[in-house]
Parts: C-alpha cells; sequence; structure tokens
C-alpha cells in the first residue's frame, strides 16, 4: 500500500483477531459482574483514582465505576445504563446474556458459519421469545391475589444489600410508589420515580428508615434559630430571588451633594427590602423556601413575624415542593406597571411544615401536601457505603414496582423464564433447514447462563438443578399430562437448593425488565459481532522544534 501512497498511521486488527479480542474483553466484564448476580450474590469493592470506596452489587454502577477502556465492553456499558435507566432492574443479568451470545457466536464463526447467518438466526430467536414470553410466561396482576407489588419489590431487593430487611423496605417501596401517581390526560396512569425522594441520614440501623408519605423532607435548617420550628396549616411561598437589603445595581453612582440626603437613601434602601417582605407577608405567607439568600436583615423581619425561612434550596427540591404543595416558584415580584405586586395565587399549603434534628443533620418536613402526590423515604445506615449501597436497592425496586403498575404484567423469576425459554428456542430452531439453525441453538443455550449462574453464586450444584428445572419445564411444554402445566412456572429456590413454583413462592419480575432485557441484550451481542475490523490511528506527532 505504501507503493500507492495509502500508508496508514496506526494499527490494523481484522476477521479473527478483532473478534477473539472483543470477546475477551467482552467475557473479562461479564466474569466480574457473574458472582455478583442473584439473592446469594457477593459485592464488589470499587476504589476510584481519588480513593473514594464504591460498595455495590448493582451492575450499571460497577460498569460506571471501572472506567472501560476497550470500545467493544464500551457497548456493554452503555447497555447496562440503558437497562438502568429503561427499566432499573436486570442490569446484571443483562451484560451476562449479551457476553454469553457474543461468545457462542465467536465459536460459530469458527466454526464456518457467517456472522450474517448468526445476526438472522439471533433476531429470530430474539422475536420469538418474545412472542413466546408474552403468550405463555406473563400474568396480568389481576389474576394473581396475593400482594404482587410487595413480591416485585421483595424480588428486587433480595439480590441487594438490604434483602435481610425486604419486608419492611418492601412495603415502603410500594407504598411510596402509590403515593406519586399521576393520571395522564388520556386517562392512562403514571409513577414518576423521580417524586420519590430519598435521603440519606447516617446512625442507627437501616431498620430505622421511614417513609413520609403525602410529603417532602429536605436536608436543611431554618434560616435562623429564632424562627418557629414548626408551623401548622402552612402557607408557603417559593422565591428565586435574594431577600437582602438593595443595592444599587452595578454602575448605578448616586451623587449627593447633601449629608442627610445620604442617610435618606441608606433609610430608603432598607425600606425597599422592607416592603418587599410585607407584601410577601400580607396574604398570609407563614413559610418561605428561597433557592438565594436571606441576610440578618431581612432575617429581622422573617423572625418578627414568626415565618419559618429556608434559604439555599436547591433547585430540583424547589420544583418538587412547588409540584406537592401547589405553590409555584417566583423569579420575580416586578409587575408590567414598573412597582412590586406579589399574586397570592402563587401561594401553596401544607398540613404542616417542621424542623427535625435526624442523626447528625436537621430535616426540614413537609407534611400532608394537597396538590400533587410526593413522598419520602428517609435512609438510615451505620456508614456511607450502606447508605450510598441502600439507596441505588431502594431506587431498583422503585423502578421495578412503577414499570410493573404501568405494564400490569409480571413474569415468574428465578430463571424460570430463561430455562423455559431455552426449551422452546431448541424446538424452534429445529424448524429451520438453514444456518440459522445453530445460531438459535446457541441462543437457546446462551439463556441458560442466567439458572447456572444463579446456582453457582448459591454454592449449589449448577448443574443437577438445571436438570431438574428442565425436566419440569419439558413436561408442561410437552402438554401431555395437564397436571404438569403449572411446572411452566418453575424457577430455582435458593435457600432450600431445589425447585419450587416461583409465582406461589412471591417471586416476580415484571415482563417490562424481561422483553427490555432480552432485546437489549441481543441488539448489544449483534452490535459487537458486526466488527470485524478495528483500525487505531495514531496521534499525529508533534514536530519537533
Amino acid at each position: 500500500m505504501a507503493d500507492l501512497g495509502l500508508t496508514l498511521q496506526g494499527e490494523r486488527q481484522s476477521g479473527a483477531d478483532v473478534r477473539g479480542a472483543n470477546v475477551t474483553a467482552v467475557m473479562a466484564l461479564s466474569n466480574i459482574l457473574k458472582s455478583s448476580l442473584g439473592p446469594q450474590g457477593l459485592d464488589k469493592m470499587l476504589v476510584d483514582d481519588i480513593g473514594d470506596v464504591t460498595i455495590t452489587n448493582d451492575g450499571a454502577t460497577i460498569l460506571k465505576q471501572l472506567e472501560v477502556e476497550h470500545p467493544a465492553a464500551k457497548v456493554l456499558v452503555e447497555l447496562a445504563n440503558l437497562q438502568d435507566s429503561e427499566v432499573g432492574d436486570g442490569t446484571t443479568s443483562v451484560v451476562i446474556v449479551a457476553a454469553e451470545l457474543l461468545k457462542r457466536a465467536n465459536e460459530l464463526v469458527k466454526n464456518n458459519i457467517h456472522p450474517t447467518n448468526i445476526i438472522a438466526g439471533y433476531r429470530l430467536a430474539m422475536r420469538e421469545s418474545i412472542k413466546y414470553i408474552q403468550a405463555n410466561l406473563s400474568i396480568p396482576i389481576d389474576k394473581l391475589d396475593q400482594d404482587v407489588l410487595l413480591n416485585i419489590a421483595k424480588t428486587t431487593l433480595s439480590s441487594k444489600f438490604v434483602g435481610s430487611d425486604a419486608d419492611l423496605f418492601g412495603k415502603m417501596v410500594v407504598d411510596a410508589i402509590k403515593a406519586v401517581k399521576v393520571v395522564g390526560p388520556e386517562g392512562k396512569a403514571k409513577y414518576p420515580v423521580s417524586q420519590v425522594n430519598l435521603i440519606k441520614s447516617h446512625g442507627q440501623s437501616s431498620r430505622e428508615s421511614m417513609l413520609v408519605p403525602s410529603g417532602y423532607a429536605i436536608q436543611l435548617a431554618r434560616a435562623s434559630q429564632e424562627m418557629p420550628t414548626s408551623v401548622a396549616s402552612a402557607k408557603i411561598a417559593l422565591l428565586d430571588f435574594d431577600l437582602k437589603k438593595h443595592k444599587m445595581g452595578m454602575g448605578v453612582n448616586i451623587v449627593i451633594d447633601d449629608p442627610e440626603e445620604l442617610e435618606r437613601v441608606r433609610q430608603r434602601e432598607m425600606d425597599i427590602t422592607k416592603e418587599k417582605i410585607q407584601k410577601i407577608l400580607d396574604h398570609g405567607t407563614n413559610v418561605i423556601f428561597t433557592t438565594k439568600g436571606i441576610d440578618d436583615f431581612a432575617m429581622k423581619y422573617l423572625v418578627e413575624a414568626g415565618v419559618l425561612a429556608v434559604r439555599r434550596v436547591d433547585n430540583k427540591d424547589i420544583k418538587r415542593i412547588g409540584k406537592c404543595t401547589g405553590a409555584r416558584l417566583i423569579l420575580t415580584m416586578a409587575d408590567a406597571d414598573g412597582g412590586e405586586t406579589f399574586d397570592p395565587a402563587s401561594l401553596g399549603s401544607a398540613g404542616e411544615v417542621l424542623e427535625q434534628r435526624v442523626g447528625d443533620n436537621d430535616f426540614i418536613f413537609i407534611k400532608g401536601c394537597t396538590a400533587a402526590k410526593a413522598a419520602t423515604i428517609l435512609l438510615r445506615g451505620a456508614n456511607e457505603f450502606m447508605l450510598d449501597e441502600a439507596d441505588r436497592s431502594v431506587h431498583d425496586a422503585l423502578c421495578a414496582v412503577s414499570r410493573t403498575l404501568e405494564s400490569n404484567s409480571v413474569a415468574p423469576g428465578g430463571g424460570a423464564v430463561e430455562t423455559a425459554l431455552s426449551l422452546h428456542l431448541e424446538d424452534y430452531a429445529r424448524t429451520f433447514d438453514s444456518y440459522e439453525q445453530f445460531a438459535i441453538a446457541e441462543f437457546a443455550e446462551a439463556l441458560l447462563t442466567i439458572p447456572k449462574t444463579l446456582a453457582m453464586n448459591a454454592a449449589l450444584d449448577a448443574i443437577d438443578l438445571l436438570a431438574a428445572l428442565r425436566v419440569r419445564h419439558h413436561a408442561a411444554q410437552s402438554g401431555q399430562d395437564p397436571k404438569k402445566a403449572d411446572y411452566k412456572w418453575y424457577g430455582l429456590d435458593l435457600t432450600n437448593g431445589g425447585v419450587r413454583n416461583s409465582i406461589t413462592a412471591g417471586v416476580l419480575e415484571p415482563l417490562v425488565s424481561k422483553l427490555k432485557s432480552l432485546k437489549f441484550a441481543t441488539e448489544a451481542a449483534i452490535t459487537i459481532l458486526r466488527i470485524d475490523d478495528l483500525i487505531k490511528i495514531q496521534p499525529d506527532q508533534e514536530q519537533q522544534h
């Protein structure tokens, strides 16, 4: 190529080398995550470049912290983030399945099957899987008599650090999500997870965590110790400007000849602020939240009026407070005529606003909100690591419950779906007389890594349990004995080392989670499988002077 003037400054890898390198990188990531899957999964301790420690077994968090360099492995990191933002739970399993699909595809390529055939086979298998789950493995919530939402929350929490207190946290999560129900214009209910505020406070055990129903809490204290600690039947004003002594704008000069005038200018500056505060208070305002500051001068008037004021409130918090109290954030009091007025319609109301000390910090609680719903979960824990992990766990559970309510269907957990799909796809593969048959069969095998890994992490015999599970699912799918139809719900029982009906045991997952993780894992595997050339361009050498 040099003769043609086409020199490439850099390295080029192609064909089997690239695929081999990609599979190695992806399997390395997958092996890191494997041991953290399931209720018996172990945690990872990650230390970043400045020495901050994170202890977690949440797939997306682990991958975020790893700062992956390899381009193919980065696809998996994005995959986990996508699953986290779309569903909230199942980040570990989605990466494990994607890596396994890729590894098996690479073996097929070595056996002279073209990647295009494999990709076509994988796509067929994915579509068939989704059809099969929706037709045979999903249950509408209304069909189940037990508390489905609590079981969904407990299943999600079981694999987390707070799994031992799953009952307590599960109930909290379900109550919080139900509290933030919003009905859209088409009459469809939405459950926005962002409306649930999670606050962390040191001290006591995680069992002391609590839910503030139809209320909101922020980790701030009142502006002055002389203000009341609690205000009943609160009228709340939300401000986005400073309450402080009025100062002239930049570049404004006042030339004064008479010394008495100077005193009057100063007095007027004070009066402007006093009038501004008075206008706010005239409408019965007794609680003020502002995103900016309140100086001592303004504080004096507020203390005299018995108002509870909180300054430097975060923008995100003030918006949520506005939503749950019905207050509007006021950016300025200026009106069209150049004067200043305060519109009483922008006041919000709440049953009570109080300051309370929890652990080492002061919190402002807003209780009995009247407008839109909001909820706050206050997490307690012995140290930072536990609090951060509890925060992540509860967030995952909130997402899972929210998705279940929005989609109204659940699927059995404990590896039941994967085993059923694996058997069904093995039969489905035999209906093809082309190369796709092998790809679909490998897809079926790849799905079994989930139950295998679950059993291995629980220190059980994976081969033995998987055989028992496959026998039951085969009996259910062959349909010869109607008594065995219920076997299709069977999944692993990791505490007793056997198999059981996941539905009656209350091991449930949102259907959306299963469908999306299959789609995402297949797409990610296909994306990486398509790559057959890697060209790294060398950076230009700095010219030597």
